[in-house]
């Protein structure tokens, strides 16, 4: 049996010289001195396409959005790694159009589809609390027809109160401020204190994309009937 001593100095094993376990993704790093390989083809992109909407719901433009940020990261690396710059333009534009068709593809199969993935996602912002017009830029940015953004979008005029008064809340306005705080603020000389906590509370809810009378609505609207509200909103 070795002396305490020896046993003590025994040096452990580099960790960064262990062997990578099957699966175990290799870091930024390691990955930038990595040869970039063929330009990504319909196989490898369909493969992409897929390992992403397995943990993601996207429309078909942010999918083709997602193909071409890896079709363009395969571009910066070969031309890192000294490949003719025009070349890579033309296999990167070639790899562009088969992700169109990847993406196209899906559509026709049913995994992507636009109008289900703008119903959900109106759902499910109109309960946290945004406006129909902060819904309707967000689907705009994920590449919604805007026709089929519209339709997404409820025109029931409670669920847009329902949506203000969820906001409120966030912001601890209105039906839901502190008591004791709006007291304290509207205890001095000012007579138009009581005004600027309003129009502050205005001010927040305009700018969370709802209209002056939804707002006013929200502002009035007594805390038992705003959480009723709530709930059904949270129900739909």
């Amino acid at each position: 049996m070795p002396p305490d001593n020896e046993a003590a100095d025994t040096v452990a094993p580099d960790p960064s010289k262990r062997k990578r376990r099957r699966g175990q993704r290799l870091t930024p790093a390691e990955l930038a001195e990595l040869p970039p390989g063929p330009a990504p083809g319909a196989g490898t992109l369909r493969n992409a396409a897929l390992a992403h909407l397995a943990r993601y719901s996207t429309t078909e433009i942010g999918l083709v959005r997602v193909l071409d940020r890896r079709i363009q990261r395969w571009a910066s690396r070969a031309v890192t790694f000294g490949d003719a710059p025009d070349r890579v333009a033309e296999l990167a534009a070639a790899a562009r159009a088969a992700a169109r068709l990847v993406a196209t593809s899906m559509v026709a199969s049913g995994v992507v589809d636009d109008a289900a993935y703008a119903a959900a996602r109106a759902r499910s912002l109109t309960r946290s609390g945004r406006s129909r017009r902060v819904i309707g830029a967000h689907l705009a940015q994920r590449g919604i027809d805007p026709d089929l953004a519209a339709a997404s979008l409820s025109d029931d005029a409670d669920t847009e109160l329902a949506a203000a008064l969820t906001q409120a809340r966030r912001r601890r306005i209105g039906p839901f401020g502190d008591p004791d705080v709006q007291s304290a603020d509207e205890a001095g000389d000012d007579p138009l204190a009581e005004a600027r906590v309003r129009n502050r509370a205005l001010g927040a809810l305009a700018r969370a994309g709802f209209s002056r009378d939804v707002a006013e609505r929200a502002l009035s609207t007594d805390r038992e009937e705003a959480d009723r509200l709530i709930l059904h909103l949270k129900r739909l």
